[in-house]
């Protein structure tokens, strides 16, 4: 079993991750196994894209098997219903998966309607939330004021998403952490992490929580790196591949 895997622990994080949270984001088992086992992350998300492009054949029995992994952290699961009603019906099914488990509600349905209403509702239940899919300020604010203050909730501001754009992420998120303050059990995520660089900045911003990818964590070790010598290695394995090519001129 997954559970049963005997993994060595790594060496630890950067600096750089000091006094901000990182979660693993994907839909592996696998992955989620590992990264628990390095014990390099503190929290889990996935959504049903990822879910879908890693070929998840069932997602509840996906969701329990991972909430059998990882009993101990938080884990975000995504409803996946267009329709208010079923959208929390299913909500209050997963949130009564496991006391560890977070439900992702998006910001709106597909055809644009506030999903604050069941937020509140949801929220004022006791049901801890990660509201999803954000992009501006005026849902952040609107998150902020349907959560509830004694219940634990994220705001998932999808920063990489306002990048691309070619917005500045950053403004936006520093707002959205001090729209947050007001309430204290509630956490600002970065969300759609693209470089390293992302995890400064959001540490710099003051987010609580950033998520990131299996590919994306392999490159933390390179934080603070030299870049002499990072450029000395690049031109090494230039070279190197050269000649396991066989090239010739």
């Amino acid at each position: 079993m997954l559970r049963d895997l005997e993994m060595p622990l790594v060496a630890p994080l950067p600096q750089v991750l000091e006094g901000i949270k990182l979660f693993g984001d994907g839909a592996s088992l696998t992955d989620f196994a590992r990264l628990y086992s390095e014990g390099r992350v503190v929290g889990f998300t996935t959504n049903p894209t990822l879910m879908f492009k890693a070929g998840v054949p069932n997602y509840e029995a996906f969701a329990k098997q991972l909430i059998q992994l990882i009993p101990d952290l938080p884990l975000s699961f995504e409803v996946f219903s267009d329709d208010f009603a079923e959208m929390e019906r299913q909500a209050r099914l997963i949130a009564g998966w496991a006391a560890n488990v977070y439900v992702k509600i998006p910001i709106t349905n597909t055809k644009g309607e506030s999903s604050l209403p069941l937020v509140e509702r949801l929220s004022k239940d006791g049901v801890q939330l990660n509201v999803t899919a954000m992009l501006t300020l005026e849902q952040v604010a609107g998150t902020v004021e349907a959560v509830s203050a004694d219940v634990p909730s994220i705001i998932s501001v999808f920063a990489g998403r306002i990048a691309d754009t070619g917005v500045d992420p950053m403004p936006i998120m520093r707002a959205a952490v001090a729209m947050a303050a007001r309430k204290p059990l509630a956490e600002v995520l970065w969300a759609s992490s693209r470089e390293v660089l992302n995890l400064y900045q959001a540490r710099e911003c003051g987010c609580h929580i950033i998520t990131t990818t299996p590919d994306l964590l392999k490159k933390l070790d390179m934080a603070g790196k030299d870049l002499d010598q990072l450029s000395l290695e690049t031109v090494a394995m230039f070279r190197d591949d050269a000649v396991s090519a066989g090239f010739t001129l």
